[in-house]
């Protein structure tokens, strides 16, 4: 029995450990395994861990982090996936895991399902709904672009409003796709939400979720839940641009616009200023002409009524002719009245033989006689008076003198008007062209003109001490070029 147990080998654990990975490893190399997911968890250092679950069999994987950058989401559980790596066997828990390379949703139809049965869902909760679409200012202060800060994409996107009509532009990096895409878009649309008006951040007017084109799985973050509900929560406007037309992202059908490239998210957030700038030229000419056309309108309706009046003449003519029968006729009238008069006071003295008071009645009769021409012949001043006044007024010279003062006030009155909104759109434009000159000198390249940096890991902007440690290149790029160096020493990264 001691022969027995003295002949079976004796290893150590790390003997063990070794064997069996060794064994895993020759035995399977690289394989793909389809099974459902389940068991997903995120860990801090950016490894995503799973298991694949089939008939109560189950197989643990894990994503490193450089893999999972590179997902376009992070895999869902419940559904089924195809994943291609290394089996390989991890001593510290005594357990064989599938170390992933690649993974994708097992054929298209079972993508486009879940992504069917994700928009329906929103669908059903009105996240989709077009009433509550908000309208795109036109001429937004300030947009703010979600993007990676890298690419074609921010290009294209600057260069086209830099043409069409300058404005401030901010720029929220996030990753457009990988595991960690949906919640850093989300995030960064919450994050403009939440700038304060007035604050040392301008607010944007307008809001770019922008990114080039890819394969479904590519652009599966930005079909993420999160993405969705925040991009429906956002009060300020939001334009959609992701992929190319033929794709059909979940947050195009909450966005308030979509877009079917990025260069066409920019055409839609400003118009061209040239094109405004003719435009207000356009309208000015149009007033000036129309002010043109109203003051020859006023000047032909004046000319108009003055030809319709009756000349001083014709108003005065009739009168004039009843005053001159009627002074014709007055002397006759008195002459007559004073004759009857003075036959009935004979009459009156011979039958009552008073000469004394037929004396002194012929007296009262001269005096009354008297007084009654000296008020006729007043009454006749005064009436030739008002007569006068009249035809002065009725003047065809004066009234042509109160016509033309007319029109050269009203002349001035258009001169002044003219030149006030001739001011108003040189002060316009001048604020136009300061605006242009301050977006000019806030852009990129002259942040690098004062002593600023950027540190860049292949073609990737390096966001924290931490990435720029692990790298093994560093490119640095100045305001006169970029230096390119290689991975210091552990002292020297500590500096770092």
């Amino acid at each position: 029995m001691a022969n027995i147990i003295g002949n079976i080998p004796e290893f150590t654990v790390a003997e063990i450990s070794h064997a069996v990975r060794r064994s895993v490893e020759d035995k399977f190399e690289r394989i793909r395994v389809r099974g459902e997911v389940s068991r997903v968890s995120l860990h801090r250092s950016g490894h995503i861990y799973l298991s694949f679950q089939q008939d109560g069999h189950m197989l643990a994987a894990v994503i490193w982090r450089q893999k999972a950058q590179s997902l376009g989401a992070s895999p869902v559980e419940g559904t089924e996936y195809l994943a291609t790596g290394k089996l390989t066997a991890y001593s510290g828990q005594s357990k064989y895991q599938l170390n992933i390379d690649r993974i994708e949703i097992a054929g298209k139809g079972a993508l486009l399902a879940m992504l069917e049965e994700r928009k329906a869902k929103l669908l059903a909760e009105g996240l989709f709904r077009q009433e509550a679409k908000k309208p795109i200012p036109h001429i937004p202060s300030v947009v703010g672009v979600v993007t990676s800060p890298t690419g074609a994409v921010i290009r294209d996107i600057l260069h086209r409003l830099r043409d069409r009509f300058p404005r401030r532009v901010l720029v929220w990096p996030v990753a457009v796709q990988g595991a960690s895409c949906g919640s850093e878009v989300a995030a960064a649309i919450k994050g403009f939400n939440a700038v304060q008006p007035g604050g040392p951040v301008p607010r944007p007017d307008l809001i770019i979720v922008a990114r080039g084109g890819g394969s479904p799985e590519d652009l599966l973050g930005f079909s993420d839940e999160v993405v969705v509900r925040a991009t429906f929560a956002s009060e300020i406007p939001l334009i959609s641009a992701v992929g190319h037309e033929t794709d059909m992202p979940l947050i195009d059908l909450a966005a308030d616009v979509r877009a079917p490239t990025p260069t066409a998210a920019a055409e839609l957030a400003v118009p061209v200023r040239v094109e405004l700038l003719a435009q207000v030229a356009g309208l000015e000419a149009r007033r000036l002409n129309g002010m043109e056309r109203a003051i020859r309108a006023k000047n032909q309706r004046l000319e108009d009524l003055y030809r319709s009046l009756p000349q001083p003449d014709e108003l005065l003519a009739l009168p004039s002719q009843r005053l001159d029968d009627m002074s014709r006729r007055l002397p006759l009238v008195m002459n007559s009245a004073m004759q009857a008069m003075r036959i009935r006071l004979s009459e009156t003295a011979g039958s009552l033989q008073m000469p004394a008071i037929i004396g002194e009645s012929e007296r009262c009769l001269d005096r009354a006689s008297s007084g009654l021409k000296s008020a006729f012949r007043i009454s006749s001043e005064r009436r030739c008076t008002k007569f006068a006044l009249a035809e002065t007024r009725l003047n065809p010279d004066l009234m042509a003198k109160s016509i033309d003062r007319g029109v050269k006030s009203f002349g001035q009155v258009s001169e002044n008007f003219s030149r006030a909104v001739s001011k108003q759109v040189i002060l316009w434009r001048n604020r136009l062209d300061a605006t242009g000159r301050l977006h000019r000198s806030l852009g990129y390249r002259q942040t690098l003109k004062r002593g600023f940096a950027v540190v860049r890991i292949e073609e990737k902007v390096a966001m924290s001490k931490a990435i720029a440690q692990a790298a093994a290149e560093l490119e640095i790029e100045f305001h006169d070029g970029r230096l390119q160096t290689a991975r210091a020493s552990s002292s020297g990264s500590r500096g770092l």
